[in-house]
């Protein structure tokens, strides 16, 4: 079973309502219309086709007729998702989603009335008549700092911390945390400003006692085991700002899904999707959703997302 993470950057419905970037209301001189909404969809689904997941979590999904008419057009290209879900109990621009093979139930974990704060979804899934629980995240941006971030960590661990013992739970989404941010992060004072502890290492527990990052072979009982950690140092990215590559998309998985003696992840399965038609011509930069370089500024209809989707397998018996 594959489960991917997948930031489309920005997949808004034609309906509006008011919570809109100025840019997604729809039918403006931004030419953000059925045209372009099309485009869009047709895009992100190819990008999901080409990778072929079980489970997909998805950010940066303004609503459930957006999630759904992403379904539809991904049943167009022959991908078949049966169930789907967004977080849309919070009043945001933006939500956290997720499209399954498999039966699930949502639940949502709010973080904060603060208006810029996203609800991470919980979504549990049923394989082979057992749960495996998945929360699709997407944390604070860098414009703020770390503190900020922290506040989903701790919501989102009081929350496995109320599972059952030795539940088998994946964490993905766009963290806005580089995988070892405890130490890109320690000299940024716009940043730092929780003391060198990180919502991602420290409160999610993918570090041990000597702040070192967990490695399979390493990996205790209460800690957690961020993926990143299965290819080399060079492929350690998913997003790139101002020609500097970071990790900022996540799976984590649970240190019981290390165990190959039940349900486990299959190990050196994990990738991010790197596919020719996601980059510019040079190579350098991603290709995300293009906007004209020339007034009036407008959705030119080309372009996937400014991050890159991240896969793992897993084996589910």
């Amino acid at each position: 079973m594959k489960i991917s993470t997948y930031n489309v950057e920005n997949l808004f419905d034609l309906k509006y309502n008011g919570t809109e970037y100025k840019e997604y209301i729809p039918n403006t001189i931004w030419k953000w219309n059925k045209k372009t909404y099309r485009a869009k969809l047709k895009n992100v689904a190819k990008v999901i086709v080409d990778i072929n997941p079980d489970i997909i979590g998805l950010t940066e999904i303004e609503s459930d007729i957006a999630l759904k008419d992403l379904q539809k057009e991904l049943s167009r290209q022959g991908l078949y998702y049966r169930y789907r879900a967004i977080a849309n109990k919070k009043q945001t621009s933006v939500r956290n989603a997720i499209l399954s093979k498999y039966p699930l139930r949502k639940q949502e974990i709010y973080i904060s009335r603060s208006r810029g704060t996203r609800n991470i979804l919980e979504a549990k899934i049923i394989i082979e008549g057992k749960p495996l629980y998945v929360y699709v995240n997407h944390w604070k941006a860098k414009s703020g700092p770390e503190s900020k971030r922290i506040i989903y960590a701790k919501a989102l661990k009081q929350r496995l911390d109320s599972l059952p013992k030795n539940a088998n739970y994946i964490l993905m989404g766009d963290f806005n945390a580089h995988y070892e941010e405890h130490k890109t992060f320690i000299k940024k004072r716009k940043h730092n400003d929780t003391k060198g502890i990180t919502g991602i290492n420290h409160i999610l527990k993918t570090v041990d006692s000597n702040n070192e990052l967990y490695t399979k072979n390493t990996l205790q009982e209460e800690g957690n085991y961020n993926l990143w950690m299965e290819v080399p140092d060079e492929e350690r990215w998913s997003h790139i700002y101002k020609s500097k590559k970071e990790a900022l998309d996540h799976i984590i998985i649970s240190a019981s899904l290390l165990n190959k003696n039940k349900n486990h992840y299959v190990l050196d399965s994990f990738e991010s999707f790197k596919a020719p038609y996601l980059f510019t011509k040079s190579g350098k930069k991603l290709y995300r959703w293009q906007r004209s370089r020339s007034r009036p500024l407008h959705h030119t209809g080309k372009g996937y997302s400014d991050h890159l989707p991240i896969s793992a397998k897993f084996y589910i018996d």
